[in-house]
């Protein structure tokens, strides 16, 4: 026996036709035979292993290298030249075929825990690795970069537009191209900002509550009254992509008038606004209007419903806090669907408990996965699990991108020129372009723009 089989940890890895996996991970084959592939101790089951299994099995492998713990793996193209690991399951199929037609073995991580460990993931990333798909959750640092350059990786993504997770400087430190997947989740994520807005403003989730309770007994003149969001003023803090894409189906939705706050002009939005706002006059209707906001503060004072849409950094850390709650009106609903550190949740919840008529939606919090204590409990709050991004073609698109990030620098290929205009990547019926979507650190590492 050798070192390795005495360490008696194991990587545990199966190749199948596109079928689910969940109930072959306990799967106990008795008989093996032992040879050497690389720097893995391989064993290749003699026998049938699941003869009552109506599932096409075409290889089961397990590889003994020095793991914390049993890890079960999914395997595509196991010739495949270069190596490139997800941490999760991602949405689709189109991405794994994008790797596997350009040569690449891909291995996806299905161990049942919600967030990998850095140790977890630098037992993926092993000897050799050419490129990881990560996610937002992991904790992409010194070390872990340490370890991709050492197995010879030359990429990172995220399957995320954010990357707070990622030390950027680190990367650079090993020459590893960090990408991300902007341009993608637009209209899903000002959608669900949306959906927040109407539900907190109609309190549908206390309602919903209520009904399942079995505490209906019949129509009540005061049941559940909420918002009118007609005629109201939206206020939107940081009226980027996402922000301009909320506000325009406020506006048109609901007819709604708009405050907003940016460091920068968004003269589209403006005219967006003004035009809509000429087609109701010329209907006969209350024309919508539109103001850019000097302070934050303005739009905190006079909007009936926020959403807030800013960066998260060292300046919009807790851009949301005691101080600035008190200014906005009682009946106010507040939507965040940015990132969990822009509001101060424990002012947050103070504030939800003293003021029961003010109303919050959130799908991200400060320090995911928790919730400040109270916060669960307070019925003027809904709370999701940061779905923002959680349609379909958005996040299949998303794991597209990202894959097609690790693939663009794996190949040498140029970084695309506009990180925001992604559609060539996601037309399924042509080939992508020959680039890499979206690198962020392209620059520090001096990386050519694509031409195309």
């Amino acid at each position: 026996m050798n070192h390795t089989q005495k360490q008696n940890k194991k990587l545990q890895i199966i190749y199948m036709q596109n079928r689910p996996l969940d109930f072959l991970f306990d799967f106990k084959p008795q008989k093996f035979l032992l040879s050497e592939l690389k720097n893995w101790t391989f064993f290749k089951s003699q026998d049938t292993l699941f003869p009552n299994s109506r599932h096409s099995l075409l290889e089961a492998f397990f590889f003994c290298s020095p793991m914390a713990k049993p890890v079960a793996i999914e395997v595509y193209n196991p010739n495949g030249k270069y190596r490139v690991v997800s941490t999760k399951p991602m949405p689709g199929t189109r991405w794994i075929n994008l790797l596997i037609d350009q040569g690449c073995r891909v291995e996806i991580c299905h161990l049942k825990k919600t967030i990998l460990s850095v140790e977890d993931i630098i037992d993926l990333i092993g000897n050799k690795c050419d490129g990881v798909i990560g996610q937002l959750t992991e904790d992409w640092g010194e070390t872990l970069f340490s370890a991709l350059s050492k197995a010879g990786g030359k990429a990172f993504s995220n399957m995320a537009v954010g990357y707070n997770n990622v030390d950027v400087e680190a990367a650079n430190k090993y020459g590893i191209a960090v990408g991300n997947t902007p341009g993608v989740l637009t209209e899903t994520t000002a959608e669900l900002a949306a959906s927040l807005s109407l539900a907190a403003a109609r309190r549908i989730v206390e309602a919903d509550g209520f009904m399942r309770a079995g505490l209906y007994e019949g129509w009540l003149p005061h049941l559940f009254v909420g918002n009118l969001l007609k005629g109201q003023t939206v206020g939107v803090i940081g009226a980027g992509r996402i922000g301009s894409a909320y506000a325009r189906m406020m506006v048109e939705g609901f007819k709604m008038n708009l405050i907003y706050y940016d460091l920068y002009q968004s003269t589209r939005l403006e005219k967006f606004v003004t035009a809509y706002g000429q087609f109701l006059k010329a209907n006969g209707e209350q024309p919508v209007t539109w103001k850019r906001a000097s302070s934050m503060e303005e739009v905190l004072r006079e909007a009936d419903l926020i959403s807030l849409h800013p960066v998260l950094d060292k300046t919009t850390y807790h851009l949301v806090n005691k101080e600035r709650l008190a200014i906005m009106k009682k009946e106010a609903i507040l939507v965040n669907c940015s990132r969990g550190p822009v509001i101060d949740e424990a002012a947050l919840v103070d504030h939800l408990r003293e003021n029961p008529m003010f109303r919050v939606g959130l799908d991200v919090f400060e320090e995911e996965p928790f919730m400040k204590p109270g916060l669960a409990d307070m019925k003027n709050a809904i709370v999701v699990p940061h779905i923002a991004s959680a349609s379909k073609w958005t996040r299949e698109g998303m794991a597209t991108l990202a894959a097609l990030n690790v693939l663009g620098r794996i190949k040498g290929y140029p970084i695309w020129s506009d990180p925001n205009r992604v559609d060539p990547f996601l037309n399924e019926n042509a080939s992508p372009p020959n680039a890499s979507p979206s690198i962020v650190n392209s620059k520090a590492l001096g990386l050519p723009v694509s031409k195309l």
